[in-house]
């Protein structure tokens, strides 16, 4: 162990020599802090890093070159708890910087108590037991995608656009490639053919309308912002789409003039937490043996999201897919499920390509978009490109069939007798 008057080294199985436990008393608050969570993430998984204290302390963990740097420009986060949710507000705000390797500081962050403020969860709880499911829909849009096409357009596909996985059929392929692989893969597990009409659920950037559009199918998307209903609408007239149209339409208030063929849906069923109601007015919606096709981040409990998540990404009742509530109501309201594919693999792909998309060009996005808003995508992209990889998050996507009959559809009581029984 290397010891100076500002610099504290800490071997890689963050055991201490002899002469540490001096070297440690005479550290500040904290230094001690913060050495206590790096050296259980050092032990864990042998990563390397430096941190620099606001007091001039420079701490080093792990061997050889750092991996990433954090830098403290006040005590002020370290002297609170170490959570989620005071670190998140304290890098948003700029009270610490974080520079090189953002995927190994996930083995530091997964530490963090995720999920130490009840306030944020209790109040999306609330939310969704007394507003509209609309309104909400609507605001939570509004909240994570109305800060202009630009800053989107930044770091996903130049291909189709997509903002939700792309689909790697080799660890070569380019995230255009593999956005071409998505719609390669629905376009015939819906088995789409010229002339049938597809409804696409989030329109997204056009993706799916610049895919099927020009192979004859008839598109009708669904978007809740004008920036998307803009984008499409020049998405269909550049590519003289005139047979396929895109609404500002909630999917739970849209009547059809006639069932539609196929539908799609994707990356936006996190938006839609609501699964009774979702299956209901898909079968509604579907002509007999119409195929659904549904992509989504996941989670094995429904409404789990960590404290930053909620704060600053996706605020509201935004709930990650939860594929064995989904597939049961599904089954519940006369829809067979076809297939279910673990993706989970090509999102921590998709994200990692974001991710180091929005690094390179993070200067010009901060000098457009400010600091904040630029450290939280920033966080977000990193962040959930390594819960793909370590398992805390999942992905999928869902095939389902139209059935003749609506299923069984339990009523209240029903469902309460199901309920007190799996208690059992």
């Amino acid at each position: 162990m290397q010891t100076t008057d500002d610099v504290r080294t800490i071997d890689s199985g963050g055991a201490p020599p002899p002469s540490a436990p001096a070297v440690r008393g005479a550290r500040s608050l904290a230094a001690r802090k913060i050495s206590e969570l790096v050296e259980r993430a050092v032990a864990d998984s042998g990563i390397s890093c430096c941190v620099k204290l606001a007091s001039g302390e420079v701490l080093r963990f792990g061997p050889g070159e750092p991996q990433f740097t954090v830098t403290f420009h006040n005590d002020k986060a370290l002297l609170g708890a170490l959570n989620e949710d005071a670190l998140g507000q304290a890098y948003v705000h700029g009270e610490f910087d974080l520079d090189g390797d953002m995927f190994a500081m996930q083995e530091v962050r997964k530490l963090l108590d995720a999920n130490a403020n009840s306030g944020l969860f209790l109040r999306s709880l609330s939310q969704l037991m007394l507003l509209p499911a609309t309104f909400l829909n609507k605001r939570a849009i509004a909240a994570h995608y109305t800060f202009g096409d630009d800053l989107y357009l930044s770091f996903i596909d130049t291909a189709y656009r997509f903002y939700s996985q792309c689909l790697f059929r080799s660890a070569d392929d380019t995230l255009e490639k593999a956005a071409e692989n998505k719609l390669d893969t629905l376009y015939k597990a819906l088995d789409l053919k010229p002339g049938m009409r597809l409804l696409d659920i989030g329109a997204g950037w056009g993706g799916v309308h610049e895919y099927c559009g020009p192979r004859g199918v008839h598109v009708t998307s669904l978007t809740l912002t004008e920036d998307s209903y803009n984008y499409v609408r020049g998405v269909d007239q550049r590519l003289g789409l005139d047979h396929c149209t895109v609404r500002i339409q909630d999917f739970l208030e849209h009547q059809p003039a006639e069932p539609y063929d196929a539908v799609v849906i994707l990356g936006v069923i996190e938006h839609i937490p609501y699964y009774r109601r979702f299956a209901t007015k898909l079968w509604d919606c579907l002509s007999l043996g119409g195929r659904l096709y549904l992509d989504a981040s996941a989670s094995i409990q429904k409404y789990s999201a960590s404290d930053f998540t909620r704060r600053y990404v996706w605020p509201g009742t935004h709930s990650f897919l939860c594929l064995q509530d989904l597939v049961r109501e599904l089954l519940y309201h006369g829809l067979e499920v076809v297939e279910a594919v673990n993706e989970s693999h090509d999102y921590e792909l998709t994200m990692r390509h974001w991710a180091e998309r929005f690094e390179r060009k993070r200067e010009e996005l901060v000098a457009r978009w400010g600091e904040e808003i630029c450290r939280i995508f920033r966080m977000y992209l990193w962040s959930g490109s390594y819960g793909f990889h370590d398992g805390s998050l999942q992905a999928y996507h869902v095939v389902a069939q139209k059935r003749p009959d609506r299923g069984p559809r339990p009523g209240k009581f029903t469902r309460a007798l199901q309920f007190v029984q799996s208690l059992k």
